[in-house]
């Protein structure tokens, strides 16, 4: 029988890479000081969109990979995940970016770009209810017989002597827990809105743009965004910064102007220069990293899953 895995984190990677091994037929717990509801990964917006990161090529890998299980999910409403059409359109010109093939992106006509944009690109990606997802990930976990328990490591010595297998996806967390100094916290704030009616995504895909602006839409809401504060630690909504992200997405889609607020959320994205995915020894205990992933949490998790379980059957 397979050695006993915990995997430490609950966001998206954790819970991703969790249930990738105990289907796998593992012995697996999941040890979260945050419950899947109260991590980064549940205040995300979210959609499936290859950020920039580092190594370029394992990230188009991951990334493709999270598509075809993401596309597969999206037929199952009880997932969270959707498959939308929308728009990235950039205010200046830009050559095609390097995902567009994936989903088979066409041109936007000059007359259909929102007023500013100059070039842009129309496609069909997932967008998931994070909380809904997350809720979908716990439940599939359960049934392939994974634990979740709330308990906070307070040093990696406590969390080796858990199980002969640790798996550390603990995104920020990896700041301390690790002494990843390399580690960075990137703040970012999202606006609910009421849903007026919207039915297709936008994504700001300026190059070097200042903001971020995106509107993903659900069902009942649209989630508006964002900010991007390097170094910001604090997880109280701002409530100027709130009041910027509404003015930015109405001025992209008029609609939402008499929308009703209806919450706000914000996270700390584990920005890394390399998303660590790799495996050492510690004190007889194999330990498994797959953190650092920054934005594209979701879009690099089940092609990052996949790879940690091919890691962990290498280093056995």
């Amino acid at each position: 029988m397979s050695a006993p895995v915990v995997v430490i984190g609950a966001g998206v990677i954790g819970l991703t890479t969790a249930v990738r091994l105990a289907e796998a037929g593992r012995d697996v717990r999941v040890d979260a000081a945050l419950l899947p509801d109260a991590t980064t990964s549940a205040a995300a917006g979210a959609s499936w969109d290859p950020f920039l990161a580092e190594p370029a090529d394992l990230v188009e890998r991951w990334s493709r990979d999270t598509l075809a299980v993401l596309r597969q999910l999206g037929a199952d409403d009880a997932t969270g995940v959707r498959l939308v059409e929308g728009t990235h359109e950039s205010r200046v010109p830009r050559d095609v970016p390097a995902w567009a093939p994936w989903v088979d992106a066409a041109a936007c006509d000059p007359a259909d770009l929102r007023p500013g944009y100059v070039e842009g690109w129309r496609y069909c990606a997932p967008v998931v209810d994070m909380p809904k997802y997350l809720g979908y990930l716990v439940d599939r976990l359960t049934a392939a017989g994974g634990r979740l328990r709330q308990h906070r490591h307070t040093s990696l010595d406590e969390a080796l002597a858990e199980a002969p297998i640790v798996v550390n996806c603990t995104g920020t967390g990896s700041r301390t827990l690790i002494e990843d100094s390399s580690v960075e916290a990137v703040r970012g704030q999202l606006v609910v809105v009421e849903n007026p009616g919207i039915a297709t995504f936008f994504c700001d895909d300026t190059p070097d743009a200042e903001e971020l602006t995106y509107i993903y839409p659900q069902p009942e809401v649209v989630i508006l965004g964002g900010t991007s504060d390097w170094g910001e630690w604090d997880l109280r909504p701002d409530s100027a910064a709130a009041l910027d992200i509404v003015r930015r997405c109405v001025e992209v889609e008029p609609r939402l102007a008499d929308a009703r607020v209806v919450g706000h959320r914000v996270g700390l994205r584990p920005v890394r220069p390399r998303v660590r995915l790799e495996s050492e020894h510690r004190d007889g205990t194999l330990l498994l990293h797959n953190y650092g992933h920054g934005g594209a949490g979701l879009t690099l998790s089940w092609g990052c899953a996949r790879e940690a379980a091919d890691l962990l059957r290498a280093a056995e």
